[in-house]
């Protein structure tokens, strides 16, 4: 299950392609085809989502993504993004994917206000964030009971709404149902991670997260905070063989 930018990680991920997302935020990211100012003003968009996922990830890309790897790998994959129209949940599969098609990880990235939505059959999505940004009661519905959750921000620090406030103002003229859930994303975000910290307790579900946000945020990097957060990851992961173990 990928929100977001986490779409595109398990993208690499199953593909088998280790250290391409590395490549991609501490090298990629820094370009301003990627994301800036300039995008924005081109493309409407401050993160170029058909930069990131097409022209650095397409067969002729930069670096591509090994298709062939990701479609031979029998493990599930959903992507969540948010129907601009209706606010309401969209569901992506692995067969939504497609080779040189990686749209649900476009809409599943839009945030919103910094980039228009992506369109998909003839609807427009938004991140996947505002909608079910921690997706692990999906997962238990799904039928799932070992569950590990790769969290960006310390588990134990609250979101709070002061920063969806302008944002959500601005979209509600276009977009007043997709606007409602950016303005609620924070109690969302809350409310799904105290039901995993739940499931936690009980064993069905691992958290895996930040002890702080080294100095990152959603738009905003630094080469040395993304290297500290990677390696910071990369060294919790290391419980993940034992929680699937036992």
């Amino acid at each position: 299950y990928g929100v977001s930018a986490g779409s595109a990680n398990m993208v690499s991920f199953l593909a088998g392609q280790h250290g391409r997302n590395h490549k991609f935020y501490t090298e990629y990211a820094f370009r301003k085809e990627y994301a800036s100012f300039d995008s924005y003003v081109k493309h409407h968009n401050f993160a170029n989502l058909d930069y990131v996922y097409g022209t650095l990830s397409n067969h002729d890309g930069e670096y591509p993504v090994d298709y062939e790897a990701f479609a031979a790998n029998p493990t599930g994959f959903t992507v969540i993004a948010c129907n601009a129209l209706d606010g309401s949940a969209k569901y992506f599969v692995k067969s939504d994917v497609h080779y040189d098609d990686f749209n649900i990880m476009k809409a599943s990235s839009a945030v919103p206000v910094a980039c228009e939505p992506y369109v998909i059959d003839g609807v427009p999505y938004f991140d996947g964030g505002i909608v079910d940004p921690v997706p692990v009661q999906k997962a238990i519905d799904d039928g799932y009971d070992r569950i590990v959750l790769v969290l960006t921000r310390p588990k134990d620090v609250l979101r709070e709404q002061k920063r969806d406030i302008a944002p959500a103002r601005i979209l509600r003229h276009s977009y007043p149902a997709a606007a409602e859930r950016l303005l609620n994303r924070y109690a969302t975000y809350n409310d799904e991670v105290a039901l995993a910290k739940e499931y936690g307790r009980d064993g069905r579900v691992l958290i895996l997260a930040p002890d702080d946000l080294c100095g990152l945020s959603t738009l905003s990097k630094s080469f040395e905070g993304l290297e500290l957060m990677y390696r910071k990851g990369y060294a919790a992961a290391g419980a993940i063989a034992n929680y699937l173990a036992n």
